[in-house]
């Protein structure tokens, strides 16, 4: 790290690792570590020099540079997307979710909304409520910056008393929140206070031609 003036947290950065695990090397902790390619490429030198096999720096290696730095490099952001349908109808948002980073050009994704790429989600919809305006399986673009309702009839990514769902909301006059879909099979449901918690409002969707 010395001779390439890199810092612990520039070296996780690179090396796509926490800065506690790039620690605990530094301070004697961790002998070993499993990603000692990563940590090779970051700094330059041979995995054989950072294992102790050998006593050359072999600098003149050729660096591939770890994923988060091309991403960065070529101005792509990581967008959580929830593995979980976030139904248009029946699906439990309290159940174990897990999630997957997919990469986004921020250039693109500014085109929609301007938050920041962490407070976005790619989400899965399900159900035939919101059709036709969206389709089963259509991707949906969350903001979860926007989760105070403004404007009315807007489409957002909501729980209501446990179940997920993408509706229209519209205020009522008693101080709760009509629940609208697109189908007009389907009834309007009112919600009312503790009953309602939004999760962002849907600013593009996305499916197969």
């Amino acid at each position: 790290m010395t001779a390439a003036s890199v810092s612990q947290s520039e070296l996780a950065r690179r090396a796509g690792l926490s800065s506690s695990m790039i620690g605990k090397l530094v301070r004697g902790e961790a002998r070993q570590s499993a990603h000692i390619f990563e940590l090779s490429r970051a700094l330059g030198v041979a995995p054989e020099y950072l294992v102790g096999e050998s006593s050359e720096m072999d600098q003149r290696q050729v660096v591939v540079p770890s994923a988060s730095v091309v991403a960065e490099e070529m101005g792509m952001v990581a967008v959580r997307e929830v593995d979980l349908a976030i139904g248009m109808g029946a699906s439990y948002l309290d159940q174990p979710v897990g999630e997957v980073q997919r990469l986004f050009p921020r250039e693109w994704l500014d085109l929609y909304t301007r938050a920041p790429a962490e407070q976005l989600l790619i989400a899965k919809g399900s159900g035939d409520s919101m059709t036709p305006t969206l389709h089963d399986n259509d991707l949906l673009l969350i903001d979860t910056t926007q989760n105070a309702p403004r404007l009315t009839d807007q489409i957002w990514a909501v729980s209501y008393c446990g179940f997920g769902s993408v509706k229209r909301l519209r205020p009522t006059n008693d101080g709760g929140w009509l629940l609208l879909s697109d189908n007009p099979a389907i009834t309007p449901i009112t919600a009312y206070d503790g009953e309602l918690h939004v999760l962002g409002r849907v600013v593009a969707f996305f499916r197969k031609a």
